[in-house]
């Protein structure tokens, strides 16, 4: 709740998801269970929850595995109508190996499938606030460093 006489502050919700890869460069993209939209996988940070942590879980959890996540790529300030303000976290899952991908299951029912995509195809089987974030995740996993956006999009541009 607001106090009167101090202004409001944003209130953000937080999201965070891994962005892993197969041994050909391909972008891991899941389908919900839930949702119609693919996504990659991860999910909201809970209370008391790091993103980082929060990533890991949900992998866990959607997946059934448990491969090292590493640093992180992208922070996206991207409100919604739907949402209110958010800011989502990519991780970098690294490649998962063919012993990896054959333990994947769906251990919550939470997701139905999963499939590798092109870098430069995502726009074709996902939104596109989240194929611009996946794009600079990839980005700055090949240069090394993070990126931070706003609404899929690098600032300073």
């Amino acid at each position: 709740m607001d106090e009167p006489g101090v202004p409001p502050v944003a209130r953000a919700r937080a999201a965070a998801g891994a962005l892993f890869f197969d041994e050909d460069g391909r972008v891991m993209i899941v389908q919900p269970s839930y949702k119609p939209q693919r996504d990659i996988p991860g999910g909201v940070v809970e209370p008391g929850e790091t993103p980082y942590e929060a990533c890991v879980r949900e992998v866990g959890e959607e997946l059934g595995i448990q491969p090292p996540i590493g640093r992180l790529l992208v922070a996206d300030w991207a409100p919604s109508v739907k949402y209110g303000d958010l800011i989502l976290f990519v991780f970098d899952g690294g490649v998962l190996g063919a012993d990896v991908l054959e333990r994947i299951f769906f251990s919550d029912n939470e997701l139905t499938s999963f499939a590798f995509h092109p870098v430069d195809e995502v726009d074709e089987v996902v939104s596109e606030r989240l194929a611009l974030r996946v794009k600079a995740a990839a980005a700055a996993r090949e240069l090394g460093g993070s990126t931070y956006l706003e609404y899929g999009r690098a600032v300073p541009g």
